[in-house]
C-alpha cells in the first residue's frame, strides 16, 4: 500500500494551506513549508517565525532520509554588549507556578526562517513566493482559536500578554476562547516581506535589522553577527527497527530512536499489560518534567511519495515582538534545562523535538510522524508507532489511542486507557495517575500512514488528504 498524499498538522487552517500547496503542483517541501509559516500565524502560542525547529525529509527517488537542524542558537558572536537579567515569571502548569524567564535576554537566534528556506531550495519546485503567499492571505483574516489551543491559554498569560500580545491574545481586556478569532495585527507585512525578499532577509535584511533593534533595546545582546552567521545543519540520521520496519531520524535530546532500538523483539507477542510495564520501564523519565511542551508539527507527503515532517517551537515567547509586525520572538533561553553549562557564541541549543519517517523493509514510506509535547514527544511517538506498526491499527486510531507517561515511579495515563494494563502498571511497583481528561499534556502527533492520516484531537489538530 502507498502512503496517500496530503497534510496533518496542529491546526486546521495549517492542513488547509499545505493541501493547497499539494494542489497546485507543490512537493512535499512545498507542503510542508507553506504548512508549518501557516501555523505561524494560527498555532502562535506554539510556533512563529522567531522560533526554530527540525525536519526530516523522505526524497522516494531515491530513498534518501536527511534530517535538518534549524532550531535556535546561541547569541553572542557580535561580543559587543553584555545582556541584561532576564524577567522572571510564573508559568502556571496545571496548579503549579513554573520559574520561567523572559525579555530581550532569553531571544536564542531564530532559525525557523533558514530552515523553511532550506527544505525549500533542496526540494521544493514551486516559486518561493507562491509557498509563503498562504500564510499571508491568512494573517490578514486571522484565524479561529481552538478549543485545545484557548484551554492552554491561561498557563502562558505572562508570557504572552506583554507588548503586542495583549490585543492578540486578549482583545477588550477578555482572553481568547474556544472559536474565536485569533490576530496578529502586521504579520501579513513581514510575511510579505518574507515572500519578497525570502528567508535572508530575517538574517540580513530588513526583519533580521528589526530582531536586533527589538532585542537590543529589552536588554538582550543578540546582534547582527549572530544572525548572518547562522547556518542550517544536516545531522546524523540515526535508525532502529521495530516489527521489520525501520524508523528514521535524528538523534535527539529524549533518545526517542534509541529508546525505540532497545525495546525487546518480541514485544508483539506480549500480553498488552506486560506490554506496557515494558513501555513505561523504557520511557523511564527521571527528574522534572514540567515543560508546557510548547511545540507543534507538520507532516506532508506528496503524490510522489516524499514525505517532509517539521517540528517546530517557539519557546513560551519572550515578550519580545517586532514592531508593527505581529512577529513574537523566542525565550529558548528562560528555558535552562536546554542547555547545560556555558555554550559558546553560535551553538545549538538541544532540544526534545524529533520528526520521523518509518521505511519498510524495500524503503517505501510507511509512516511519517512527528510530535509535539516536550518530553512526551517520545511518549506520544512511541505508544502511536506501536499502535500502527505492532497492533496494525489504522493511523487515526493509533494517534487517538490513550497513552502512558511515566515520570519517576508515577505513570500518567489517560482517562480510556486499559485498566487491565493500569493494574499491571501498579503490580510493576508504579503509581498509576489516571487523568480526569484527555490533554494537550500527552502530545500532539501529526501523522500520514498507508492506513490513513491524522493530526492529534488533543491539540485541535487536522488532517487532509488530496
Amino acid at each position: 500500500m502507498l502512503v496517500p498524499a496530503g497534510v496533518a498538522a496542529g491546526h486546521p487552517a495549517t492542513a488547509d494551506v499545505g493541501l493547497r500547496l499539494l494542489r497546485m503542483g507543490g512537493t512535499a517541501a512545498d507542503a510542508g513549508v507553506a504548512a508549518t509559516l501557516a501555523a505561524c500565524v494560527a498555532e502562535t502560542i506554539f510556533t512563529g517565525l522567531g522560533g526554530g525547529g527540525f525536519a526530516t525529509y523522505y526524497e522516494a527517488s531515491t530513498g534518501q532520509v536527511t534530517c535538518l537542524d534549524f532550531f535556535v542558537a546561541m547569541p553572542g558572536l557580535d561580543g559587543d554588549r553584555k545582556a541584561e537579567p532576564m524577567t522572571p515569571i510564573a508559568v502556571r502548569f496545571g496548579e503549579v507556578p513554573l520559574p520561567y524567564e523572559i525579555g530581550g535576554a532569553s531571544v536564542a537566534v531564530p532559525g525557523l526562517p533558514a530552515g523553511c528556506g532550506e527544505i525549500h531550495s533542496r526540494w521544493g519546485a514551486l516559486p518561493w513566493a507562491d509557498v509563503v503567499a498562504p500564510a499571508a492571505e491568512l494573517a490578514r483574516t486571522g484565524t479561529a482559536m481552538p478549543f485545545a489551543h484557548a484551554v492552554t491559554l491561561p498557563s502562558l498569560i505572562e508570557a504572552m500578554l506583554p507588548g503586542q500580545g495583549g490585543p492578540a491574545y486578549a482583545p477588550g481586556g477578555n482572553l481568547l476562547q474556544g472559536g474565536d478569532r485569533l490576530f496578529h495585527a502586521g504579520l501579513a507585512d513581514a510575511l510579505d516581506i518574507l515572500a519578497e525578499d525570502g528567508p535572508g532577509t530575517c538574517y540580513t535584511g530588513k526583519l533580521g535589522a528589526a530582531v536586533v533593534e527589538s532585542v537590543r533595546a529589552d536588554g538582550g545582546a543578540l546582534g547582527p553577527l549572530d544572525l548572518s552567521a547562522y547556518q542550517v545543519l544536516e545531522r546524523a540520521v540515526t535508525t532502529a527497527e521495530l516489527a521489520g520496519r525501520t524508523v528514521l531520524g535524528r538523534a535527539d535530546l529524549n533518545r526517542t530512536v534509541q529508546t525505540l532500538r532497545g525495546l525487546p523483539p518480541d514485544l508483539a507477542a506480549m500480553p498488552r499489560p506486560e506490554r506496557a510495564v515494558v513501555l513505561a520501564d523504557a520511557l523511564d523519565v527521571r527528574g522534572p518534567d514540567d515543560r508546557l511542551g510548547d511545540t507543534t508539527n507538520v507532516t506532508a507527503v506528496d503524490g510522489a511519495g516524499n514525505a517532509c515532517v517539521i517540528t517546530t517551537t517557539l519557546g513560551l515567547g519572550s515578550g519580545v515582538w517586532l514592531p508593527g509586525l505581529g512577529v513574537h520572538l523566542n525565550s529558548m533561553l528562560g528555558e535552562g534545562e536546554l542547555y547545560s553549562g556555558e555554550l559558546a557564541p553560535g551553538e545549538r541549543l538541544a532540544s526534545m523535538m524529533c520528526p520521523l519517517v518509518v521505511l519498510d523493509p524495500g524503503g517505501a514510506l510507511r509512516l511519517a510522524i512527528g510530535s509535539a509535547g516536550a518530553s512526551r514527544i517520545r511518549s506520544a511517538l512511541l505508544r502511536t508507532l506501536v499502535g500502527v506498526l505492532v497492533d496494525g491499527l489504522d493511523t487515526p486510531d493509533a494517534v487517538r489511542a490513550p497513552r502512558l507517561h511515566p515520570v519517576d515511579d508515577v505513570v500518567h495515563v489517560e482517562p480510556h486507557f486499559p485498566v487491565p494494563e493500569e493494574m499491571a502498571l501498579a503490580e510493576a511497583g508504579y503509581t498509576v495517575n489516571r487523568w480526569p481528561h484527555r490533554s494537550h499534556y500527552f502530545g500532539g502527533v501529526s501523522a500520514i500512514g498507508t492506513t490513513g492520516a491524522s493530526g492529534d484531537p488533543r491539540r485541535g489538530g487536522a488532517a487532509r488528504l488530496l
